[in-house]
């Protein structure tokens, strides 16, 4: 069935992308902005990205996130994909309700009630607070939304691509890295990116976990903004901005090259067990 273009439709689509992508786009331009105040235009500059690199604090804040967000993001899709692939291959074993439901608990539970329990954790263990344990409270609660979107591969996954490289002598862990891996890649690149994602704009969970020297780029945002915006805050949002865009269609680049990949792999597979 072909839907029908609209007046309705079409403004609707307007008016939505316009409230997501203007302010963005407001704030890529005043980024540019002569002027010391943000509200005043004054002329075209990038003075306030050459005095980004004097900011010291900002800096080390970006590098901070960033460093968080490449470990965390990697650990919560390794950790993700391995709680996917046991509750869609395990079957129902003893404790299943109790596992996926420890897993997907983040999905629901407030950031707030996330971030008070893992510093008692962290108080109780003894555990100094700083660059690791932002790094621990960020991978815990992106794992369960990479579980969910590896989930959602598995279920669909064709196990007669696996049981033919099977037949021909290829053994279970083998099977997984050449023929099963390479199938799911798409999802689990696509898992590494929301939990990267999520871990980039996390304020709530970091302000609980982070300690002296792990100031992460969203709490010294939120600190200076509370005193007024400058525009070296537009500038570095501006850059992180555009980093994460590169990173998008990268990953979109990567993600039709492995699916190709792993398309031409299962023909070769059906092939061989033809």
């Amino acid at each position: 069935m072909k839907s029908r273009f609209s007046w309705f439709n079409a403004t609707s689509i307007a008016l939505g992308f316009a409230f997501l992508y203007i302010p963005i786009l407001l704030l890529v331009i005043y980024s540019f902005n002569e002027s010391k105040l943000v509200t005043v235009w004054g002329g075209w500059s990038t003075k306030w990205y050459e005095g980004l690199l004097e900011n010291e604090q900002l800096m080390q804040a970006a590098w901070v996130t960033l460093r968080v967000g490449l470990i965390s993001a990697t650990m919560a899709t390794i950790l993700g994909t391995l709680a996917a692939i046991v509750l869609v291959r395990m079957g129902r074993f003893p404790g299943r309700t109790l596992f996926s439901g420890m897993i997907f608990a983040p999905l629901v539970m407030p950031e707030v009630i996330t971030g008070l329990s893992l510093l008692l954790l962290f108080v109780a263990l003894n555990f100094d607070r700083g660059f690791w344990t932002v790094v621990l409270a960020h991978a815990t609660f992106t794992m369960c939304f990479a579980a969910v979107v590896v989930q959602a591969r598995l279920q669909d996954f064709d196990k007669s691509v696996e049981e033919a490289a099977m037949d021909l002598g290829a053994p279970p862990v083998s099977t997984f890295f050449q023929v099963t891996l390479p199938i799911i890649a798409p999802s689990v690149i696509s898992a590494w990116l929301l939990s990267f994602t999520l871990s980039l704009d996390d304020l709530v969970i970091a302000s609980f976990a982070s300690g002296p020297g792990a100031t992460t780029l969203p709490m010294k945002i939120y600190s200076q903004v509370r005193l007024g915006v400058t525009p070296e805050i537009n500038a570095i949002s501006t850059i992180m901005i555009a980093f994460v865009a590169v990173g998008v269609l990268l990953a979109s680049y990567a993600t039709r090259a492995q699916s190709a990949q792993a398309e031409r792999e299962k023909r070769a597979v059906d092939q061989g067990a033809g």
